[in-house]
């Protein structure tokens, strides 16, 4: 029930030309089966609204399973992305029925000065289930941040929308982000060798990628090498982290290169109090260009 049923090739990304997005092609075609698998009938799901549904932060290990199962049949991408940590999800009478995952971001950024990477998170990767109200997304996404700003250190929340897949960042929109532009990400991206998804250069880099190239190397990956953030380099030994650091761009220099427009990029600011929050919109407005939201896919 939880595989996914409908995925792009790599090619059919590229191509992709309807008019709307791919996220909710996605959606569209899980429909169907997604309302066979709740139970429910179809009068019962145009009753619902968005007060019908309970929103939580995840932390038990199986439930996460739940979630990144979620995120590979209803998110577009159909995977996770690197470092993820904080997950939420939302339920209807304990059905799984949206997932937002939050992340340490690809780049820290000074969109609110210096002190920006201690808090800042992305929103990573999110979906809400094909029979649920159209407003879930946004209110999902707000209860998320509010948490996150009650909860933690994190005030900066950024996130971005892919001109590809014909997305436009109408729930950032919708939730009054502010919008930065479409100049964000690298325009060259590759076809992993591993899934034959679409990547950034960053993915040679990761956690996940150097433990394939030390099997293929026949090195034995110690406990001690990484951590649940990132890769612990200062206790490889110094001939090893050359193998694998060699090898990174031996696989990057054979991966198909794609060429790729920027993202859409946006920006969500919040403190714990009205002070907080003017007094970091303030900063925020005066660093950084903001542009009025884009209308054509």
């Amino acid at each position: 029930m939880n595989i996914p049923r409908y995925k792009l090739s790599p090619e059919d990304y590229l191509s992709y030309n309807k008019k709307h997005c791919w996220q909710y092609d996605v959606r569209l075609k899980n429909l169907e089966e997604d309302i066979i698998n709740s139970g429910f009938s179809k009068e019962y799901i145009d009753s619902l609204s968005v007060k019908d549904f309970e929103y939580k932060i995840v932390l038990d290990k199986n439930e996460r399973t739940k979630l990144k199962e979620f995120i590979e049949r209803h998110e577009f991408l159909g995977n996770l992305s690197q470092f993820t940590t904080h997950w939420f999800g939302a339920y209807h009478k304990d059905i799984l029925s949206g997932v937002i995952l939050l992340n340490m971001p690809n780049a820290f950024s000074k969109l609110l000065g210096d002190d920006t990477p201690k808090i800042e998170r992305l929103i990573s990767r999110g979906a809400c289930i094909s029979w649920s109200p159209k407003n879930l997304a946004s209110s999902f996404l707000m209860w998320v941040i509010n948490w996150m700003v009650k909860n933690t250190d994190y005030r900066l929340f950024t996130a971005y929308a892919d001109p590809t897949a014909k997305e436009l960042g109408t729930i950032y929109q919708a939730c009054n982000f502010y919008y930065l532009g479409q100049k964000s990400g690298t325009t060259t991206r590759y076809i992993n060798p591993y899934t034959d998804k679409i990547v950034s250069d960053r993915f040679f880099r990761t956690r996940s990628a150097y433990k394939k190239y030390a099997k293929e190397l026949g090195i034995q990956w110690r406990e001690n090498w990484n951590n649940d953030q990132k890769i612990l380099w200062e206790n490889i030994p110094d001939e090893i982290e050359k193998q694998l650091r060699e090898y990174s761009k031996i696989i990057q220099s054979k991966s198909t290169k794609v060429e790729m427009p920027s993202k859409h990029k946006y920006a969500y600011v919040k403190g714990a109090t009205k002070q907080e929050t003017k007094r970091l919109r303030t900063l925020f407005e005066q660093l950084n260009k903001t542009y009025p939201y884009p209308d054509n896919r």
